[in-house]
């Protein structure tokens, strides 16, 4: 939470500011920004709703799917869309929704596992084996659930990592795009926790880390639309600033 909150305070200050937690988890994100701002925390998970209802009291909870998200237009300041993207089907409908649903100065903070870095083909971040970031939902199904996780075969969020090129086609047209690589590596060096989380990616800092390359990585990460940021970075987190609209999309 912290750590979204730390990127969005680059972009604006977050403050006054009416929120929608979109796959809110845990409702970690959803705390820590409830505490300026209006937030409404949405999962599809009820048991994760009521946790949250158990431990935090400061902002809305709802239960619902992003296929159908029961809000107004102009309703929202600022939605959150972390770790959730790359388990959706209908993108391209979402987003048109989430365009209509921020207001005029309105933004998206994204953070979602990079399809193509070399780190997630080595060792998925989701199951922690090679090439499977490489595939479609279905190949997954096909070839990798149903021998090494029966039991998961049928789940419905089964993630299809996207690629930087991807997220470019999927909100190129409705918003301004800005990549914060710099900023999460700066921080994943300075040891927060909030980055990281699969097993593979902590032993691989660890090392990095051990033999003192944390400087050189440092230096190389940047926030173009480049090979370092297609290839390596294991994971983007990006604002999109919504676009005005069109003389086409007002007709």
């Amino acid at each position: 939470g912290n750590f979204v909150l730390s990127i969005i305070s680059k972009v604006r200050e977050c403050k006054n500011l009416k929120i929608l937690d979109i796959g809110s988890g845990e409702g970690g994100t959803s705390q820590v920004l409830s505490q300026d701002n209006i937030v409404t925390s949405f999962d599809m998970n009820k048991i994760r709703l009521q946790r949250q209802q158990n431990y935090f009291s400061n902002f809305n909870l709802l239960c619902g799917s992003s296929s159908s998200l029961p809000f107004k237009n102009n309703s929202f300041d600022l939605i959150i869309l972390q770790d959730v993207m790359e388990h959706l089907d209908n993108r391209e409908k979402l987003i048109n929704n989430l365009y209509n649903l921020l207001n005029d100065n309105g933004m998206i903070y994204l953070s979602t596992p990079n399809k193509f870095s070399v780190i997630n083909i080595i060792a998925d971040p989701h199951w922690g084996v090679p090439i499977v970031s490489l595939l479609k939902r279905e190949s997954i199904k096909k070839y990798f659930l149903i021998y090494f996780r029966k039991s998961e075969v049928n789940r419905k969020d089964i993630a299809e990592l996207l690629s930087l090129k991807n997220i470019y086609e999927l909100f190129g047209d409705k918003f301004e795009l800005q990549l914060f690589t710099i900023h999460s590596v700066n921080e994943l060096f300075k040891g927060n926790k909030g980055i990281v989380w699969s097993d593979f990616h902590l032993k691989l800092l660890h090392t990095l880390k051990k033999v003192k390359w944390d400087k050189a990585i440092t230096k190389l990460a940047n926030n173009q639309i480049g090979f370092i940021n297609r290839f390596f970075t294991p994971t983007f987190y990006m604002v999109f600033k919504k676009k005005a609209k069109s003389l086409s999309q007002i007709q």
